[in-house]
């Protein structure tokens, strides 16, 4: 079967910036609402119990996540990437994989997290996506996305001192919301904040569930 060209293209960039982009980008930029949104969902998945960061780069958001008391570790479409968070977090383990086809058993996850990473995916995706999130994870297990807020897809040609060429999706909060409630994942919280330092615009954090199947009382 032939490759999808956005899924080569992505592989390539992020293979590509590698090593300059964990240069750049060497922990949490993002800001203290994005921390606290990290520190949440580690609160609520609690110690012990496993996650999986997809779309793990360079590893800076995983070993954030360590640093929380979660047991995490990261799949990254690039083995350039996996490369260097091997290397500059060897005590965690990182593999290379696509977040398409998850190469998990059903229910195996109490938490997941989509930092910036499913922005690379053509959002018609999205939704198998999200049923492929709910297969993976636990009732009761819980889903951290953040992605950059709007309506709108750019194409890259230049990132992190390299040229580059690979798509970058703006998506709309709500229609996460509606298409996460569609896969049988609830949202639990959505934080949407204007753009700091660099950013182009507003970027939203999501925090969602599979319903653990209990009986309210």
């Amino acid at each position: 079967m032939t490759e999808p060209t956005w899924l080569t293209e992505t592989r390539a960039a992020y293979d590509t910036v590698a090593v300059d982009y964990a240069r750049l980008i060497p922990d949490v930029q993002e800001g203290a609402l994005a921390r606290g949104m990290l520190a949440a969902f580690a609160e609520q998945v609690g110690p012990d119990r496993p996650v999986l960061e997809v779309g793990c780069g360079t590893g800076r958001i995983t070993a954030y996540l360590r640093d929380l008391g979660l047991d995490v570790a990261g799949l990254d479409l690039s083995p350039g990437m996996v490369e260097v968070a091997r290397r500059t977090y060897p005590e965690l383990r990182f593999e290379v994989g696509s977040m398409t086809a998850l190469a998990l058993p059903d229910a195996g996850l109490a938490g997941l997290v989509a930092w910036y990473s499913i922005i690379h995916l053509p959002p018609e995706l999205l939704p198998d996506v999200f049923a492929e999130f709910r297969r993976v994870l636990a009732p009761g297990g819980h889903l951290l996305l953040a992605v950059k807020a709007g309506d709108r897809r750019i194409r890259l040609e230049q990132a992190y001192g390299h040229t580059v060429s690979y798509d970058v999706h703006w998506l709309p909060p709500d229609r996460l919301a509606d298409q996460l409630a569609d896969a049988g994942l609830t949202v639990q919280a959505t934080l949407v904040r204007e753009p700091i330092d660099a950013e182009k615009g507003p970027q939203a954090f999501l925090l969602a569930g599979r319903p653990d199947g209990s009986v309210a009382r």
